[in-house]
């Protein structure tokens, strides 16, 4: 039997919260910079960056990729222009508009070299080397790429999934591969500290299972859970959990012909109708967890829960089913960190603190391929981007017919 290493962890109760006025004090301080994570790169040409898709204050993805460039953690990158369609047009007036106006004042006083624009169209074309950095709505991404390549960047960041289909995610690939542009795709999981730690042991004691655990803190209510389907209408294995399939796709050799089974852990697991804010229904899964078994012979695990708490982890365990292991993320190592965001930023997005540093490291090695060429080490490509949504696709109905019997 094997002796279960212990690690500490500080346990936190998060909920997505809407940014208050008197928080936005918060936003401004954009030049506090974390040790552990500023000095990633002795690279000394810096690819400069376009933001696409910006998002609200302590909610948007973008949003938070940009306050880590401001904040001079990302060395390899230049931000000097963030495309934000919604907010700088028709959704200036509504929810969220007036934060992300001051948002942008304080960004213009302590940044003036950036400049915040409607439209890709309105930015000069590159000179040299740049990187489109699209974390918009998934729908949007396709024209994006192509406003991008178009705008001669000769990288471009993709948030996942990429596209809302498989079919749109292959033409872009195609487009960029024509063009010569490399596709690299946000998935920061397949640098996270726990995934690599998980699957040393798992190396080095054969004969173990490994499951991937991912929560969010959602609040267990129908309001709650309409607005996160409605919000994310892709569904959970094409947003949420498909960090965990690029994992599998990545590390695992699943592929859609490599899965020889799939089952749903029924006692676990839901599916659920439920309208959203504008009262169309969405019908997803608010917690999932499945055993993938290949032609190879060998079985990998996943859980999600939506509502799950904060904490994101995964296991090894034997031929009995106790766990022999475990690591979460984030550590005690990395805890001072998400303790900094989470006093800078208390009514921030709960899954972004614990992740702080995977951001960090894969925009540098992004934007370090972009500048100085060589590999982007452990990131994924678009062809493990294409391949994840193929699964994401293959599961969802599968997953969901077994539930529904």
């Amino acid at each position: 039997m094997f002796a279960r290493p212990s690690f500490s962890f500080i346990s936190r109760s998060f909920r997505p919260l809407t940014p208050s006025t008197g928080a936005l004090s918060h936003y401004y301080s954009v030049a506090r910079s974390f040790t552990s994570t500023t000095s990633l790169s002795n690279s000394k040409t810096k690819a400069e960056v376009i933001l696409v898709g910006c998002g609200a204050p302590d909610r948007g993805m973008g949003w938070y990729h940009a306050v880590q460039m401001l904040d001079g953690r990302v060395p390899s990158a230049a931000l000097t222009t963030i495309v934000e369609p919604w907010f700088l047009g028709g959704g200036a007036s509504g929810p969220g508009g007036s934060e992300f106006a001051a948002w942008r004042t304080a960004v213009a006083s302590s940044h003036p070299s950036v400049s915040f624009v409607e439209s890709l169209s309105s930015v000069p074309a590159a000179s040299g080397p740049r990187v489109a950095l699209i974390s918009g709505r998934t729908a949007d991404n396709p024209r994006l790429l192509t406003e991008s390549i178009d705008n001669g960047c000769n990288t471009i960041y993709l948030e996942k999934p990429g596209a809302p289909s498989v079919a749109e995610l292959s033409d872009m690939r195609a487009q960029a591969s024509e063009a010569g542009v490399s596709v690299l795709m946000g998935y920061n999981k397949n640098v996270c500290k726990y995934v690599s730690k998980v699957r040393e042991f798992a190396a080095e004691n054969p004969g173990g299972h490994v499951t991937f655990v991912s929560n969010n803190a959602y609040e267990n209510t129908k309001e709650s859970l309409g607005e996160c389907f409605e919000r994310n209408a892709e569904g959970m294995l094409k947003n949420m959990a498909i960090h965990e399939l690029a994992l599998l796709v990545s590390f695992y050799g699943v592929t859609v012909e490599t899965i020889e089974s799939v089952s749903a852990d029924k006692s676990f697991s839901s599916v659920q109708t439920l309208p959203g804010p504008s009262g169309e229904l969405f019908t997803d899964f608010d917690k999932i967890k499945f055993t993938i078994t290949t032609t190879e012979g060998s079985t990998v695990s996943v859980a999600a829960d939506r509502c799950g708490g904060s904490t994101t982890y995964a296991t090894v365990t034997d031929d009995s089913g106790s766990e022999i292991f475990r690591y979460e993320m984030p550590d005690s190592d990395d805890e001072k960190v998400v303790q900094s965001v989470l006093s800078r930023f208390p009514n921030i997005m709960p899954y972004f603190p614990p992740q702080d540093a995977d951001y960090v490291t894969v925009k540098e090695r992004v934007c370090s391929h972009a500048a100085n060429g060589g590999e982007a080490e452990g990131v994924a490509t678009i062809d493990v981007g294409v391949e994840t949504l193929r699964v994401a696709e293959f599961l969802t109905p599968e997953l969901t017919r077994q539930l529904q019997e």
